[in-house]
């Protein structure tokens, strides 16, 4: 009882927010603020969820393709392609947010210039975040990035428990005990420290940690993490020019790809927005898996990565593991509808 009356308490984000929410924040992730508080009221007509199911597998189907886009960089730097991700999203987020006369959240932020370091601290995670993930596809190691994404959930729950002082269920405690063995026997089994797969859930599960503290839906959120970031990307894009090593205009297919890629980024967001408005958090959390899958068989059919013992045993564990947490997430629903039913009989 005591842990469903923390989970009311605490705050929500996906790629964003922050207000009071209705869910731990191991449950799910990051929301935009505006929109997680639609999906915890009560469930729409069939119609908006049929609708919300439709913009939630858009969202989940773009990102899970993303291995897709990436490789198109090849013989490119990730670095590169990151710079210019963040140079093209911050451009197309721009328009966007005029578009949508969205200004005012942006501009609250940039005038506290006390939430302004956590907003940093984001911006910089979320680029470790991209950069690695760009790096996991030019090299071939989509398996690995995977693995990261259905580590993430569980990174969260571990988190939450560490530095929030979320109260663990033992089902959870079991998923998080199969996580670690997973790692463990990755470790031991290729001799090395799969730190593709921990950079990626770390840095995203951190990343939404402190997200939580800024109050900011996801659009604006991303774009003042973009925009902190910029000039950096500017002075970088201008270091590769003089240096003559820019692959910028150098061809109009990459030139067109490197502008695509800010522009993919915002794409998902806005699907998800759109699901998330019209959907239950818990259906929300199992659409996710969606993205990780897609990865998986992308690393496994399109670009034919080898997968050890050692590796299909990880995937098996961790697969297990959110076994025990959806599971674990999906039980504490009912017995919470249950207990208001009786409340409002007594």
């Amino acid at each position: 009882m005591d842990a469903l009356k923390q989970q009311r308490t605490l705050i929500v984000t996906f790629d964003d927010i922050s207000m009071p929410a209705r869910m731990p924040y191991g449950t799910l992730g990051v929301f935009d603020h505006e929109d997680t508080m639609a999906a915890s009221t009560p469930p729409t007509p069939d119609r908006h969820a049929i609708k919300g199911v439709g913009y939630g597998l858009t969202a989940y189907l773009m990102w899970g393709c993303f291995p897709l886009f990436f490789a198109l960089f090849e013989g490119i730097p990730s670095w590169e392609v990151l710079i210019h991700r963040v140079l093209w999203s911050c451009v197309f987020l721009a328009g966007l947010i005029t578009l949508l006369q969205r200004w005012r959240p942006v501009i609250t932020a940039l005038s506290q210039p006390q939430r302004l370091g956590r907003v940093l601290a984001c911006a910089l995670l979320i680029g470790l975040n991209w950069g690695i993930y760009i790096y996991a596809v030019e090299s071939r190691q989509v398996f690995q990035a995977s693995l990261g994404y259905f580590l993430t959930p569980l990174v969260n729950v571990a988190l939450g428990m560490l530095v929030l002082r979320e109260r663990m269920t033992w089902l959870q405690g079991v998923a998080v005990g199969l996580a670690t063995l997973a790692i463990a026997i990755q470790l031991i089994g290729l001799d090395q420290l799969p730190w593709i797969t921990l950079t990626l859930a770390l840095s995203f599960g951190t990343y939404g940690l402190l997200r939580k503290q800024v109050p900011l839906d996801g659009l604006s959120g991303l774009f003042v993490e973009t925009l902190l970031i910029f000039p950096l990307a500017l002075l970088a894009i201008g270091w590769l020019t003089s240096s003559a090593d820019s692959h910028f205009l150098e061809a109009p297919r990459t030139t067109l790809l490197l502008i695509a890629s800010g522009i993919i980024t915002a794409l998902p967001l806005m699907a998800f927005a759109g699901a998330a408005r019209r959907l239950r958090l818990a259906t929300l959390g199992f659409l996710m898996y969606l993205n990780p899958t897609i990865q998986f068989m992308i690393a496994l059919l399109v670009f034919h990565e080898p997968l050890s013992n050692a590796q299909l045993g990880t995937f098996v564990l961790i697969w297990i593991g959110l076994g025990l947490y959806s599971w674990s997430a999906w039980q504490g629903r009912p017995r919470d509808t249950v207990r208001k039913a009786q409340d409002k009989t007594t």
